[in-house]
């Protein structure tokens, strides 16, 4: 919700909802569940578990907050609960919740962000596969992978040792991979369940960790075939070792132990959370993958609800998992969470503590898989490794922002020098949209220091040009934006940009200068026909400006031109489709513009009035005739009043 839906947001309504707010918060049970937030419209916008319900939610409302919290704050109009027996099932319904209704406040692992796994198929005549899906089908999965290319990396390694079945449709002849050794062609030949469920335990083996066993055995069969003077054969086994050392270069990392775990850590910094996770099979380092995105509740508690959404259809589960600590707990003092709040005493180490034994018996119940929150030795120094990775990727994320910025200040200030300006702080650019004339519309968008200011955009509806006149419609456009800029003595730019060559150029100069008497630098972006921006151009008659469209300045300009032209585009669309409507409902007699007003907020479109039957006009104090006519204007057919 923006400020100005919050200003226009009705002051009695507000405080009827809060104090509604207040009554429920007096009525919370002293039990473990889980709470739902929902917004002024009923859009549910965060969910979160608690171990006591009365003192979670309470929280929310009293006190004091971060600026990431209050934002969710401001914006809750009202909240239900469900009462859970234990907190496992707290946890475990938090989860589906967040799964079911995707709040935009809670921490959210995306599908396109889901986990590729190898699969091994459970079929007759089984073959490998790199999936994102997970079915209850039987399979053997194993992963999961960071990425798509790490899979299919091993799967090729495992194509080349195991010759299982590749074609996913049976063919009625052999094809090039029986030829290349990797497939026995079951569709010709018969291969036993024995021979399948040989290379299937191997491949198992290999995934779960026994990569040092498969090379020894390999290499054993490389130099039984040399001294069998079969050299072709011990240069393609040699061929194997070697790109099973290059997939296993990267396994830097040893336990004591052959156990397969996942090691969690997380960092949290300007309202923004990472973690990181290493995946270690037969106590050997295979995989790690890190993702970063905004918290807004309680850090340890959004990041156990991220560990759950990892987990919740994961089938290749390890043996045991390693999470960090509460801070509270580690660093024995304050807690650095958002939501505390200042009225209430200070969560110590020993209350942290016990959350911790209830965060690990939950998960442990639920997954069936042993978790630890390692406080010394070894195992804390996997998580504390975890930890460190986690910070780095959110330290890396907060320079490259630092840089971009750079750049983008410097570009600026390059950009006034190729021009023969010196410093640019201000542009405005213009862009104009129609279809052959129709619904012509101008925009403007604003850049200060090279960033988008968008509470300074806006928009114009095409008043005095009839038909498809670029130029015209500049003219207008420019007139309009600053006669009001002189009238209200609002910010002068320091470099106008306008969508097009010599002619805009020239007409939005002529009104500047002729009309107005402003000596406003004028430039403009001519585009390929691609309609990707080509160059620059600027002056009176308009130059082009030799500025490489590879440079930063280029970029920046580029930018500008994107943001304009998307800007225009939607407001075009809006008008269109507004037009289109009002052209519907006007057309039919009887309906001004009062009641067609008033049958768009009743029913909210036109397809629902086509939907509509005539008792439903009626609360609008249109009579069955009336009904009638606009059903059967609408719906193209006679429309039968309801008896």
């Amino acid at each position: 919700m923006t400020e100005f839906d919050h200003e226009q947001e009705d002051a009695a309504v507000r405080e009827q909802r809060l104090e509604m707010i207040k009554h429920k918060l007096s009525l919370l049970p002293d039990k473990p569940g889980c709470y739902i937030m929902k917004n002024r419209e009923g859009t549910i916008i965060y969910v979160g578990k608690a171990k006591v319900l009365k003192n979670r939610v309470r929280s929310y409302f009293t006190g004091s907050h971060g600026a990431k919290t209050q934002r969710l704050v401001s914006e809750i109009r009202d909240f239900e609960y469900i009462i859970t027996s234990s907190n496992v099932e707290a946890l475990i319904l938090e989860c589906n919740l967040i799964k079911q209704h995707h709040p935009r406040y809670n921490v959210l692992l995306k599908d396109d962000k889901t986990f590729p796994y190898i699969k091994i198929t459970h079929e007759a005549q089984p073959r490998l596969e790199v999936t994102r899906r997970v079915y209850k089908d039987k399979g053997k999965y194993f992963g999961p992978y960071p990425n798509a290319f790490a899979a299919q990396q091993t799967k090729k390694l495992l194509d080349r040792l195991y010759p299982l079945r590749k074609c996913k449709t049976m063919p009625d002849k052999v094809c090039l991979y029986y030829h290349i050794g990797q497939c026995l062609a079951p569709c010709v030949y018969e291969v036993s369940a024995e021979q399948n469920e040989r290379m299937v335990q191997e491949i198992t083996r290999f995934l779960n960790g026994g990569h040092d066993v498969i090379k020894e055995e390999l290499t054993t069969k490389m130099l039984a075939a040399a001294e069998e003077l079969n050299f072709e054969r011990a240069k393609e086994l040699r061929d194997h070792i070697m790109s099973i050392d290059a997939l296993m270069e990267k396994q830097k990392i040893n336990a004591v132990d052959a156990q397969d775990r996942d090691v969690f850590g997380y960092a949290v910094d300007k309202g923004w959370m990472a973690v990181h996770i290493q995946y270690m099979r037969q106590g050997k380092l295979i995989e790690r993958h890190v993702s970063l995105f905004p918290y807004y509740g309680d850090e340890y508690s959004d990041f156990i609800t991220y560990v759950t959404q990892v987990y919740i259809d994961n089938p290749a589960l390890p043996k045991e998992i390693f999470l960090p600590g509460m801070p509270e707990a580690e660093a024995g003092a304050a807690p650095a969470v958002d939501v505390v709040p200042a009225d209430q005493p200070v969560q110590s180490s020993a209350q942290a503590e016990a959350e911790m034994k209830d965060v690990r018996e939950a998960l442990e119940s639920w997954l069936k898989v042993k978790v630890h929150i390692p406080q010394r030795g070894l195992k804390k120094q996997m998580v504390d490794m975890a930890k460190d990775n986690a910070r780095n990727a959110l330290d890396e994320k907060f320079r490259l922002v630092e840089r971009d910025e750079s750049r983008t200040t410097k570009a600026v200030e390059n950009l006034g020098e190729w021009l023969g300006m010196g410093k640019i702080r201000r542009i405005e650019a213009f862009d104009n949209s129609n279809i052959q004339g129709t619904n012509p519309v101008s925009a403007m968008v604003v850049f200060v220091d090279g960033k988008p200011d968008r509470k300074e955009y806006r928009k114009y509806k095409v008043k005095t040009v009839v038909g498809p006149d670029d130029y015209e419609t500049m003219r207008e456009v420019i007139r309009r934006r600053y006669e009001r800029v002189l009238k209200d003595n609002l910010t002068m730019p320091d470099l106008i940009v306008v969508d097009g060559g010599k002619g805009q150029i020239s007409a939005a100069v002529d009104v500047l200068e002729n009309e107005l008497g402003l000596y406003i630098p004028i430039c403009g972006l001519v585009k390929d026909a691609k309609h990707k921006t080509a160059q620059l151009m600027m002056g009176d008659p308009a130059e082009i400006i030799p500025l490489p469209r590879d440079s930063q300045e280029f970029y920046l300009l580029q930018r500008i031109q994107d943001e304009v032209h998307r800007f225009a585009i939607t407001f075009h669309r809006e008008t269109r489709a507004k037009s289109m409507v009002a052209s519907q409902l006007d057309a039919i007699p009887g309906i001004g513009e009062k009641r067609r007003k008033a049958l768009l907020k009743h029913f909210g479109s036109v397809r629902k009035i086509k939907e509509a039957e005539v008792q439903d006009f009626k609360p609008l104090g249109i009579g069955e005739k009336l009904a009638g006519e606009i059903l059967k204007a609408l719906q193209g057919e006679a429309a039968v009043p309801q008896e």
